[in-house]
């Protein structure tokens, strides 16, 4: 099994560009398509970015590497806001066509587009209770027709000694 920790690492320290699959991702105004409607909940500050991706829903490709994804003709999509200063925090990324799909999110709240274990949150869609390992596939698959779908991801930070969780409210 990969560690959590590891493999955000891996997945944010981003080797090619951040730009790939946001041209993928990004929604239309008024979105009526296969798409997810995403509400941030758990922020455990309103600053850096937000980065939302979109992933095949099986273990071997679900947060493999973007460059790969595309390369190979696979579903991968990205999404990147700044957090806003206040109100509701909501995303909307595009699928390539109904099916599953799995979905991060991480909060980069120093914005540098590297995953920090002691500064950085994650969520992911059906909010899985995290360990230090990564989620497995079927535990974050979301299904999506022809029409956009509404869900909520609630973030997730270091705390403690060995804790990884949603910050306590």
């Amino acid at each position: 099994m990969i560690p959590l920790v590891g493999l955000l690492l891996s997945v944010t320290d981003i080797r090619s560009s951040h730009d790939l699959g946001k041209i993928q991702g990004r929604c239309r105004a008024g979105e009526s398509g296969p798409a997810f409607l995403v509400r941030v909940e758990g922020l455990k500050d309103r600053r850096g970015l937000l980065k939302l991706e979109l992933y095949p829903a099986n273990d071997s490709d679900f947060l493999a590497d973007d460059d790969i994804l595309l390369r190979a003709g696979k579903a991968f999509a990205r999404v990147e806001i700044p957090v806003p200063q206040s109100g509701p925090v909501e995303l909307c990324i595009r699928a390539p066509r109904p099916g599953r799909y799995g979905l991060s999110l991480l909060h980069d709240r120093d914005s540098n587009h590297k995953f920090s274990l002691t500064v950085d949150g994650a969520g992911f869609s059906d909010n899985p209770k995290l360990g230090w390992f990564k989620p497995k596939a079927a535990a974050v698959a979301m299904r999506v027709g022809d029409s956009p779908v509404h869900l909520r991801i609630i973030m997730n930070y270091h705390h403690g000694l060995m804790s990884f969780g949603p910050v306590a409210g």
